[in-house]
């Protein structure tokens, strides 16, 4: 499945060389003027999990496949962008179709770049973002709502669930608040969805900062912390300077040792992951064996059958248990017949729900 997420703010706040870095290529074009990115750029990142080291170490697997999560380069967006200012149309399609949302807000004084706001003030930028998103989801639902309130008057029992729905939402968003605030009920949550409403999507402020305050984040830094914290939002401070110096170092103890210099025990990337899995509440199993030792993402909640559905869609169809074992007890008992001997491995059927670590193993029948 993997982890899409677009990555969106103002103009000239970072976001292509922050894409860059994240996915060590040059493909977007980082350019000090606005809309240098027009057509979203996709990059696949592997997901570093130091388990999947270990799990393939005990299984001499020939080979390590992580999982991958993807990131999405959207043009820069301005006030207006909800009627068709500067890319505005293309912003709201591509955005439209990724999982959650990385927000980049610059959050660093001076240099070359110019500010199309003029000044920097990150949390203003963030609400500028913010209501544009939120005028397009109102624009867009008001004209489906009138629809089905309609619909809703007469025998059309799906209209008549969605109309609550729409109109809590649309209540929601016209007092300026986003989709994502709005609380459904289990039962409601499908229709939710079908909305496919941005503003109901996950966000992750990026605060973009200068190369000194990387470890520590500076007072703009500090206010979109509060921010974020106030919304339940993740936010995680970046210097995309530094990213993109560390992509271009070729091993991974120069990288550690660069990092270190700035007292910085990690790179960007494997915080904006971190943040990002709380964010979509995804976790990751494992497959092993001679040939491969393999990582896969689920949602949390996730079914073995869903599991089994990750590597090919015949398991999930064809499901009829999963041999399962716990992360934990493969590296206590030395892999799989050690587990298999101390009793760790369960025989687990259609209704198990996947624990972050499992290693799994799928009977099916098709």
């Amino acid at each position: 499945m993997g982890f899409n997420c677009g990555i969106v703010g103002l103009p000239n706040v970072g976001k292509s060389t922050l894409f860059n870095a994240l996915t060590s290529t040059a493909a977007a074009e980082a350019a000090n003027y606005p809309f240098c990115t027009i057509e979203p750029n996709t990059g696949r990142v592997s997901v570093p999990d130091p388990r999947l080291e270990k799990i393939s170490a005990i299984s001499q697997s020939l080979q390590d496949i992580p999982t991958y999560l993807e990131f999405v380069d959207i043009a820069g967006l301005v006030r207006g962008a909800s009627t068709g200012e500067g890319l505005g149309n293309q912003f709201l399609g591509h955005i439209r179709e990724v999982s959650a949302i990385i927000h980049v807000l610059r959050c660093f004084d001076g240099g070359d770049v110019t500010h199309v706001e003029g000044d920097v003030d990150p949390v203003r930028d963030a609400e500028t973002v913010e209501t544009e998103l939120m005028l397009a989801d109102l624009e867009s639902l008001e004209r489906r709502h009138d629809q089905t309130a309609k619909r809703a008057k007469g025998a059309d029992p799906e209209a008549k669930r969605q109309a609550p729905v729409m109109a809590r939402v649309l209540e929601a968003l016209r007092d300026g608040k986003p989709a994502r605030t709005v609380d459904v009920s289990v039962d409601e949550e499908p229709i939710f969805r079908a909305l496919q409403l941005i503003t109901a999507k996950p966000v992750m402020y990026a605060c973009n900062v200068d190369e000194d305050s990387a470890a520590t984040g500076n007072a703009h830094s500090q206010r979109v912390a509060e921010m974020a914290a106030a919304q339940d939002q993740g936010c995680v401070v970046v210097s995309a300077a530094i990213e993109a110096e560390v992509a271009l170092l070729d091993t991974e103890a120069e990288k550690a040792e660069f990092l270190e210099t700035l007292g910085l025990v990690e790179t960007g990337l494997a915080r904006i992951i971190r943040e990002g899995y709380a964010l979509l509440d995804l976790i990751t199993f494992f497959t092993s064996g001679p040939k491969e030792s393999r990582a896969w993402t689920v949602w949390r909640g996730a079914t073995a059958p869903n599991a089994a559905g990750e590597i090919h869609t015949d398991f999930e169809k064809g499901f009829i248990r999963a041999e399962t074992i716990g992360y934990d007890e493969f590296i206590e008992f030395d892999g799989e017949q050690g587990a298999k001997d101390a009793g760790k491995m369960r025989l687990e059927g259609k209704e198990y729900v996947v624990q972050d670590g499992d290693l799994m193993l799928f009977r099916f029948n098709v």
